[in-house]
């Protein structure tokens, strides 16, 4: 696992970046700009997570989801004049409703791996730090979801433990018994998350969370790291956005395919999405580069 040295820039900076490539890869389904966007998730997902569960996660998770969907929708959408061939019961597949559906496979496994790299970089704190005097009630809210699914999932390895140290596992009895345990299970998982969300609530209205005028600690500072950081992704999202306003990322699927043509320009925006999808990766290669380059004078 390398370490990941954007995470450490201001929460501003990430937040700014993870919006910028959700929303690109969200409603761009050109194949050169999903490909970048793909191929740039997986890297950075790999990075901040280590090869092993990198490659657990999207290669034996993320990998045949990608596959199913794209399988999945020319069965049920029959769009498109390049008929390739006929089922059975008479409805074509064709080229067209492929090529959608391996688009919207692509899509929407790239935006859940860009998600998961969120949720690894944009931690509690830092979401709290730039939206709680906005609307801290929700920042609350959002922040105690984003941490719902690593924390619960533990949670209910310990409950789990300690019902199968009694009998009580979803592993042990007949059918029937293991559903009862599995219920079981449920039910202790309930109770818990609903007590510590009161917990956590009685928590921050003691400490006088979301009054105003109230003050709070903050680790977190915008240095000129940050802001040649801020300003390279401002000045990449503009470029984006101009190729996107002349049409350069424009593709067609139905009911024939046809996109942009490749221009001097189109490359330039290719190379600017490629750039700041790969941002994160180019700064932790940068860092390690230099940390290398400081243990050998040493």
């Amino acid at each position: 696992m390398m370490y990941d040295s954007f995470s450490n820039f201001h929460p501003i900076v990430n937040f700014i970046y993870f919006l910028a490539v959700l929303i690109f890869s969200m409603f761009f389904m050109h194949p050169i700009f999903q490909i970048i966007a793909l191929i740039s998730a997986i890297t950075y997902s790999m990075m901040i997570k280590g090869l092993r569960k990198g490659i657990r996660f999207n290669i034996i998770y993320m990998m045949p989801m990608l596959l199913f969907m794209a399988i999945l929708n020319p069965l049920f959408n029959h769009e498109g004049v390049t008929i390739l061939f006929y089922l059975k019961d008479g409805n074509p597949i064709t080229l067209e409703s492929i090529f959608y559906g391996i688009a919207s496979a692509t899509m929407f496994i790239t935006v859940i791996i860009w998600f998961s790299c969120y949720n690894a970089v944009m931690t509690s704190d830092k979401f709290i730090y730039l939206f709680g005097r906005i609307i801290p009630s929700l920042s609350l809210i959002f922040s105690m979801t984003l941490r719902f699914v690593p924390r619960y999932i533990e949670q209910i390895k310990v409950i789990s433990n300690a019902q199968k140290s009694m009998g009580r596992d979803l592993s042990q009895g007949n059918i029937i018994r293991r559903a009862k345990n599995g219920i079981k299970i449920l039910s202790i998982m309930t109770t818990w998350a609903l007590e510590n969300a009161i917990e956590t609530a009685d928590s921050m209205r003691s400490r006088g969370y979301g009054l105003p005028g109230r003050t709070s600690f903050s680790i977190f500072s915008f240095d000129n790291r940050d802001k040649i950081g801020i300003s390279a992704i401002l000045l990449l999202v503009l470029i984006i956005l101009i190729g996107a306003f002349k049409g350069e990322n424009t593709i067609r699927f139905f009911p024939s395919i046809k996109f942009s043509e490749l221009t001097g320009y189109s490359l330039l925006v290719y190379i600017a999405y490629l750039i700041l999808c790969m941002m994160p990766v180019i700064i932790n290669i940068q860092e390690e580069v230099k940390w290398k380059s400081i243990e050998s004078r040493i």
